[in-house]
């Protein structure tokens, strides 16, 4: 049986590159046991394939290289303990961290499958909707360019904790605004938070209940002729406003091509009137 491996072959049997080999013999993590002094040829002997074992092993594991050449020159098991337990904190809290990414991946996905479906555009729909927490900064905004600066203000009051993906951030109008058909103007932007701490000032609840909805192709700037609408149609089914109307543009305009492709959507909390 072969006694002594070059580099190349002991990279081999791990499937690593020679380069790494020799980036290891460089920092002294680890060295051929034999260099030849006449052609200064490296070989590693059949002793040194658990050495390599044990640092591919712990390199697997998320110990940075400079953490196991200390191990493997102070060897001590309850140094390693400790120091597999200080990954596995790191680890458990890149899985909270990674899961929290899927949940918002899958979040948006079934936004973007939800905007895309066009069955009720344009028709009022009422929804029994779950509570949601915003946080919301008012302010009169008038022109396309302040809704940009409400927003970026909103982005600072809240420390940017606020995720500004399409779908989540809006505008809304007061509900007396709206009663009285003033629609040329938003009285605030707001976003849709998840369990992230704020500051109480801007925090706000949508309650649980039932919410009137329209679909619309188009953007803000369209939306007061679904306003009528909507209005209309609360007239019309004996319905009471209970908080202010607001808005949301739920798909992307970097993804479309033409702005018929874009979706935004009004929500109205109502309820029926009993008197």
């Amino acid at each position: 049986m072969k006694q002594y491996f070059t580099v190349g072959e002991m990279a081999s049997l791990f499937d690593l590159n020679p380069k790494t080999l020799r980036f290891y013999d460089e920092i002294d993590l680890f060295k051929p046991e034999i260099i030849n002094p006449e052609n200064n040829y490296r070989y590693y002997s059949m002793d040194q394939i658990d050495q390599l074992e044990t640092i591919e092993y712990l390199k697997d594991l998320g110990l940075s290289l400079k953490v196991i050449k200390y191990h493997l020159e102070e060897v001590n098991i309850g140094n390693v303990i400790n120091s597999l337990t200080y990954q596995k904190e790191i680890t458990c809290k890149k899985i909270k961290e990674l899961q929290s990414i899927k949940y918002k991946i899958d979040k948006k996905i079934k936004q973007i499958e939800d905007a895309i479906n066009t069955e009720h555009i344009n028709e009022v729909v009422e929804l029994d909707l779950e509570e949601r927490k915003i946080v919301r900064l008012k302010g009169k905004i008038i022109s396309y360019e302040d809704i940009g600066i409400y927003v970026r203000k909103l982005v600072k009051e809240s420390r940017k904790k606020v995720s500004l993906s399409y779908g989540n951030v809006g505008l809304f109008i007061d509900k007396d605004n709206f009663q009285n058909e003033k629609y040329d103007q938003y009285d605030g932007v707001f976003a849709i938070i998840d369990k992230t701490k704020y500051d109480r000032r801007l925090l706000k609840k949508l309650p649980k209940g039932k919410y009137l909805s329209i679909r619309f192709n188009g953007y803000h700037k369209d939306a007061p002729a679904y306003y009528d609408k909507i209005k209309k149609y609360i007239e019309d089914n004996d319905y009471i406003i209970l908080d202010d109307p607001f808005e949301i543009q739920i798909v992307d305009p970097t993804l479309i091509q033409k702005e018929d492709d874009m979706i935004t959507e009004i929500q109205i909390l109502v309820e029926k009137n009993e008197k």
